[in-house]
């Protein structure tokens, strides 16, 4: 089956103007001005009428077997169903483990993601989890990039926060090292995600890395970076020297005081001279989003995809061209994950679009060249989620 989507207002990230895009089972297979002439095959045509059209979003920090469990065993999230990420735009996932990597494992994590995979998204995973030892599949994070094909590099390693393993420098310098050579043996990320506490040492432990090894800034991707006003002004100049910064797009009716609002944080970043491709964008999907004061848990949030639509709207409200709104959710996060057929639309590119309504919220959303969600509903669901309805 051809899908011809006649008429679109293209992003690509980059503007194109109005479109016709020809998509030929999983992957854009034209883009073009005149409508393609097509005989002999079935072809289910979509008149977009000039509504906008985006690559799918790429979310590269998801819990998706569930996060939490700090404040109990009945406080562990359960797994986001499908649904809940393609109904926020989200084609591409990346899973990790969070403060419990011994509960839930690495095995479990990648059962998840092939489950994610047989139900028509693309994704990935992150080996380990908060703590040094790490938790892998095969005892070495460096043999589970090399040998594992889901797995991209290590993550979220936590510093800088009481629930971490407090890791000593050597270890973290170690780990980055590690990923970053599976990253060459393998042509894959070989990226150390970083979860960042609130913790007075921020990012210290990344700026000795930089200064003090030979791995570079690309094996270093710090996340929650928008936690506090001080940890971002950090990952400001940790992005001068190269390293691409992750902002959490915390729900902002659960900011706290000094937190900084994920569409404060992208627009002081968009409008600054620091290089775009430095900036990603995730959700935190499936974790808790617990607030903590000297080291007591005060109030929980659960975290969702959904996160990333009310970013990118927010962002399109406040002025933010679309071109510019849509890099860290798109284009950027799928070229520093070294995943070349997401996060653009392009000739050869998986077919991995979402048409946006008039706010910019995903009113249609296809997945490998399928359709997954059509005007705001799904019409594709998750293997247990016809239960409960």
């Amino acid at each position: 089956m051809l899908t011809l989507l006649l008429d679109a207002d293209v992003y690509a990230p980059a503007p194109l103007g109005r479109r016709h895009v020809l998509v030929a089972g999983e992957r854009v297979v034209a883009i073009t001005q005149s409508r393609p002439g097509i005989t002999g095959v079935p072809v289910d045509t979509v008149d977009l009428g000039g509504r906008r059209l985006t690559p799918g979003l790429v979310d590269a920090h998801v819990h998706v077997t569930g996060g939490g469990g700090e404040a109990g065993p009945e406080t562990a999230a359960p797994a986001p169903t499908l649904t809940a990420y393609t109904t926020a735009g989200v084609t591409s996932v990346v899973g990790l483990l969070g403060t419990d990597d011994t509960t839930r494992t690495t095995a479990g994590l990648l059962r998840q993601v092939y489950g994610l995979r047989r139900e028509g998204l693309s994704a990935w995973a992150w080996t380990g989890g908060y703590h040094l030892p790490p938790t892998t599949l095969t005892g070495s994070v460096r043999t589970d990039v090399a040998t594992v094909e889901p797995v991209i590099g290590f993550g979220e390693l936590a510093v800088s926060d009481h629930r971490s393993s407090q890791p000593t420098f050597e270890e973290v310098a170690r780990v980055a090292a590690d990923c970053h050579v599976a990253g060459l043996m393998t042509g894959k990320a070989g990226v150390l995600h970083l979860h960042l506490g609130d913790g007075a040492r921020g990012l210290d432990m990344l700026r000795r890395v930089l200064a003090e090894t030979e791995v570079p800034a690309r094996a270093l991707h710090p996340t929650h970076v928008n936690r506090c006003s001080g940890l971002f002004d950090e990952a400001l100049a940790l992005a001068v020297d190269g390293v691409t910064i992750d902002v959490t797009a915390f729900p902002p009716a659960f900011a706290t005081d000094d937190e900084v609002l994920a569409a404060d944080a992208v627009m002081r970043f968009l409008e600054s001279d620091l290089d775009p491709a430095r900036l990603t964008v995730s959700s935190d999907g499936g974790g808790c989003l617990p607030h903590f004061r000297d080291g007591v848990l005060e109030r929980m949030d659960f975290a969702t995809s959904g996160a990333l639509a009310d970013l990118l709207a927010d962002l399109l409200a406040r002025g933010v061209p679309l071109d510019r709104a849509l890099l860290p959710f798109t284009s950027t996060p799928a070229a520093h994950l070294r995943l070349p057929r997401k996060g653009r639309i392009t000739e050869g590119a998986d077919a991995d679009l979402v048409v946006l309504d008039d706010i910019g919220r995903p009113a249609d959303v296809m997945a490998l060249g399928r359709w997954h969600v059509r005007d705001g509903r799904p019409v594709v669901r998750g293997t247990f989620e016809p239960l409960a309805e």
